[in-house]
């Protein structure tokens, strides 16, 4: 004998009856799950790509520093060394391009011997700005001398004018140690 097939309204009856469960979703890969923990222990511990982006200038110099900036440390299949991939600004990658053997050398002294193998350049202009340390403002004028410059200039109208000679003169005379 055939079985017949339900209409609509056993059919809804059937589906509100049996719940079917969720697909099982696989986990996540650890990889991802310890990505963050991985960064967490790199910036504390010093060791790996930010410990290389943290010390650049000491381990390559000051002049190489000035004209490029390490990206990111990739790491080698099969217990391969890594890559280092940098970023030159404009037309100094040619000159970095033939020091790259130096600049290997000197990353593998920082990281371990045969840690870095090969050196990608990429052009580029530079993340980070030259930190300069802010100018030092002047020490103010001793009082006998702020006097003095004062004393000159009482004669002139009061106004922007004025107020630009009395910069002047300040300046003229921490320059010249009055």
């Amino acid at each position: 004998m055939r079985r017949r097939l339900p209409d609509v309204e056993d059919t809804l009856r059937i589906l509100k009856e049996k719940r079917t469960r969720p697909l099982h979703r696989p986990p996540p890969p650890a990889s991802r799950a310890l990505r963050g923990f991985m960064k967490d222990l790199d910036g504390r511990f010093g060791q790996g790509a930010s410990a290389l982006i943290a010390r650049w200038r000491e381990i390559v110099g000051a002049d190489i520093a000035r004209r490029t900036e390490p990206l990111k440390l990739i790491k080698g299949r099969n217990g391969a060394p890594s890559s280092l991939e940098i970023r030159v600004a404009g037309p100094s990658a040619a000159i970095i391009q033939h020091q790259a053997q130096d600049i290997l050398a000197r990353v593998n002294v920082f990281l371990g011997a045969d840690a870095v193998g090969k050196l990608r350049i990429v052009q580029g202009p530079l993340r980070r700005a030259e930190q300069t340390p802010p100018p030092r403002r002047k020490a103010p004028l001793d009082a006998a001398t702020e006097a003095e410059l004062m004393e000159s200039l009482s004669r002139a109208p009061e106004g922007r004018l004025k107020d630009a000679l009395i910069t002047l003169g300040r300046g003229v005379l921490r320059r010249s140690g009055s």
